[in-house]
């Protein structure tokens, strides 16, 4: 049976040519069933306004191979990254202090993923090795963690904020997209001079 490299080869496969066959066949030849071919499965079947006979034999060959073990259901979460709730602490305890000194509303999501981003992960796979993990990050990597969220929240603030400026996308056809492309470039870079203009 195949291990969990082989697993990537699936994410290779462009959505387009992804098939309820196609999973079961690489579930099948890998002996897992990933997360994301589960999900793609279910969507699939929620958007699908019939299954083929094909897929319904590729689904039931799935089923009979999870039941038996063939193919093992990969859990959704069989680990945890110790540094996400380590940078969201920091992140949470740094916007506290701002927002309580102005009236800019900060996104913790943004500037954790920013910082998470530029920070090494710190998996484990038990409670123990979380304890281990906390302990090791806060004794070797508090300042490494504390400056790339100063760096995220310096970032986010320093973002101009679009507000009531903003515009959408009309959805309408493709030359109607280009002209409210052009319109906003010119509205923001009004000096721009196509190459074919300049002398």
């Amino acid at each position: 049976m195949a291990g969990f490299p082989l697993i990537s080869r699936y994410r290779d496969v462009p959505s387009n040519v992804m098939s309820i066959e196609k999973i079961v066949e690489q579930a099948l030849q890998d002996g897992y069933l990933t997360p994301v071919m589960e999900t793609e499965v279910g969507r699939i079947c929620d958007t699908a306004s019939e299954l083929s006979i094909e897929e319904y034999m590729a689904l039931d060959r799935l089923m009979g191979a999870l039941l038996t073990g063939e193919v093992v259901a990969v859990p959704r979460k069989q680990f945890i990254n110790v540094m996400e709730e380590l940078v969201v602490t920091e992140a949470v305890s740094r916007i506290a202090e701002i927002e309580a000194t102005s009236d800019r509303v900060l996104d913790v999501g943004d500037i954790a993923a920013y910082a998470l981003n530029r920070l090494p992960p710190l998996y484990a796979t038990t409670e123990e090795g979380a304890t281990y993990q906390r302990q090791r990050a806060k004794e070797e990597l508090q300042e490494l963690i504390t400056q790339q969220v100063n760096g995220a929240l310096a970032r986010y603030l320093d973002r101009p904020d679009f507000g009531a400026e903003r515009q959408a996308l009309v959805k309408s056809s493709g030359n109607d997209v280009l002209k409210q492309v052009s319109s906003l470039l010119q509205d923001y870079a009004p000096n721009f001079e196509p190459k074919s203009q300049r002398n």
